[in-house]
């Protein structure tokens, strides 16, 4: 055989040894023992009835789509997990102090540049930016420390997503030049949620009457964004780590 076609085979197996997993998983929402080859002594459980075969066969057939859906996502989730861990590690030697004080001196030394050269508004922007990111960066070590999926899902990824995401637009508060070109951005990310993500309920119009896009409003807006992505994020580590543990 040769190396492309043995390549190929262990891609394929591979693949195949995740959507069987993703499928055991979906069983397992209704039926015990279905992951893997199940309890070790009385192996992957079946029905023993009729109408217990039927509504098995009948959730089995019911997750073919679920497993066409999730399995891209968990694609995702391996190359999110592959960079994520790697920065596990880097955190882990560094420890909340550590990162805090990392976030800290960077910051500092960009905040006393700035207002070396800068004027008071640039120096202003590299200030707030600063203290977001420093603020965010820890907890986000905080919360990845504490350890347990849940904590690191909701807590962890959200609060990285808004050291990378609020830093930059607090800057552009301050500073016409970044604000040139970080704000109208927001605009138009802003107009597209408005359009496709939020005109369930009238939402969309509720918040066009009620709020104007300025000043701190594009920081309750990042920080609107960071979150749910942050979610998402975590969302799909943890399917990576469900169909891939390893």
């Amino acid at each position: 055989m040769s190396v492309g076609s043995s390549n190929r085979g262990g891609v394929t197996g591979a693949v195949r040894i995740d959507l069987r997993r993703l499928h055991e998983s979906w069983m397992e929402l209704l039926f015990p023992r279905q992951r893997g080859t199940g309890h070790s002594v009385l192996g992957k459980w079946t029905p023993n009835t009729t109408s217990g075969w039927i509504a098995y066969r009948l959730w089995s057939a019911l997750g073919v789509p679920f497993v066409a859906v999730l399995y891209p996502l968990a694609l995702f989730g391996f190359m999110a997990r592959f960079y994520s861990r790697r920065i596990d590690r880097v955190v882990a030697g560094l420890g909340v102090a550590g990162v805090v004080v990392l976030a800290t001196v960077v910051w500092g030394a960009l905040t006393v540049l700035a207002h070396l050269r800068f004027t008071r508004t640039g120096f202003l922007a590299v200030l707030a930016a600063g203290v977001i990111g420093v603020l965010a960066a820890g907890a986000a070590t905080a919360f990845s420390r504490i350890g347990g999926r849940g904590t690191s899902v909701i807590l962890a990824y959200p609060a990285a997503m808004t050291a990378i995401f609020l830093p930059p637009v607090a800057a552009a508060l301050y500073s016409p030049a970044l604000g040139d070109l970080v704000l109208p951005g927001s605009e138009s990310v802003a107009i597209w949620v408005l359009d496709n993500l939020l005109t369930v309920g009238g939402l969309e119009t509720y918040l066009r009457d009620q709020y104007q896009l300025a000043g701190a409003a594009y920081l309750g807006m990042w920080f609107g964004i960071a979150v749910p992505l942050g979610w998402l994020l975590g969302a799909l580590v943890a399917l990576a780590d469900l169909v891939r543990p390893s």
